[in-house]
């Protein structure tokens, strides 16, 4: 496997440096115009990570910014936000045809302290997402979220005084709250693929409980599923919350129980039997999930049967 140095960028005035920008206004939050980005010679070949938040807009962008094993294109306008401490990694092209544009916002956790958005901020569970589940942006939207990063500026290039962060923490919450609402937007008018990720999900699941070594595999889990699909565990889950009301969780539960019944009903195999054939290391958890999920023990549902 390919072995990278992972730069670490602590400070938002070290992060300006490294990008040749003059130095922020404050030192823990700033509004970056990509135009003026300068790359670093070896942007493509080392990982970075970064200990503030990076919420950014980009167009005309030249490249890929791969997040682990995910990878996201750059040829439309988009959004995307990375967290504090979150490994990612840029592949750039030689020669851009495209002049790059728009904004990053670097928001130390420093800032947020002892504010309201401190705690509020890690319910946000688009920072986890990967970067190729990216925010796509209608005009009407892109203009919206630029007026709040227009306040956001106007208001730290003013003098400070002891209403600057709390207007600032102000804005920043409504962007976020915008993108929230935005991203759900998304998950409903992209269906065509969300729903091929559906039909992909079901199949995922049959193949997997139609395994006869499940004894050895165990039960499927939520990291393992949305690994399979390529998509992070919570994107996945607020997708499905969105399509069909169940996480990715239950969903996972519900075509076990529909095996288990299956299973119950076709065989002669005993209860015990059953958990193990299904991935169960105790029959005893098979029992309490199957009663949790009928209202009745595998061998009343059984029984019905007979």
């Amino acid at each position: 496997m390919e072995q990278r140095i992972t730069k670490n960028i602590k400070t938002i005035t070290e992060f300006h440096r490294s990008r040749g920008l003059p130095p922020p206004e404050h030192p823990l939050i700033s509004v970056v115009d990509y135009s003026m980005v300068r790359r670093p010679e070896d942007i493509g070949e080392v990982n970075w990570m970064l200990n503030f938040y990076q919420i950014s807009l980009k167009t005309g962008i030249s490249g890929k910014l791969k997040y682990g094993q995910q990878e996201y294109d750059f040829d439309e306008g988009t959004m995307f936000f990375i967290a504090p401490n979150q490994v990612f990694r840029i592949e750039t092209t030689p020669n851009p045809t495209e002049e790059q544009s728009g904004w990053m916002l670097l928001i130390h956790p420093d800032f947020l302290w002892n504010t309201s958005l401190a705690q509020k901020i890690k319910k946000y569970d688009f920072f986890d997402y990967s970067v190729n589940e990216a925010l796509f942006l209608s005009q009407k939207e892109e203009k919206t979220i630029n007026a709040i990063i227009e306040n956001i500026e106007q208001e730290y290039h003013s003098d400070i005084d002891q209403f600057s962060q709390n207007i600032i923490i102000s804005h920043i919450e409504t962007l976020l709250n915008y993108s929230e609402r935005f991203y759900e937007r998304q998950f409903i008018t992209r269906k065509i693929s969300h729903h091929a990720v559906l039909t992909r999900l079901e199949d995922l699941l049959n193949r997997y409980f139609n395994d006869q070594d499940l004894i050895s595999k165990g039960l499927p889990n939520v990291q393992m599923i949305a690994e399979a699909l390529n998509l992070s565990p919570n994107y996945l889950s607020r997708l499905l919350k969105t399509l069909v009301g169940q996480s990715t969780q239950q969903l996972i539960h519900d075509k076990l129980i529909e095996k288990a019944k299956e299973k119950l009903s076709t065989t002669d195999l005993s209860i015990s039997e059953i958990a193990y054939e299904l991935g169960f290391e105790h029959p005893q958890s098979f029992t309490k999930l199957f009663k949790n999920k009928t209202n009745l023990s595998p061998l009343e549902f059984r029984t019905s049967f007979q």
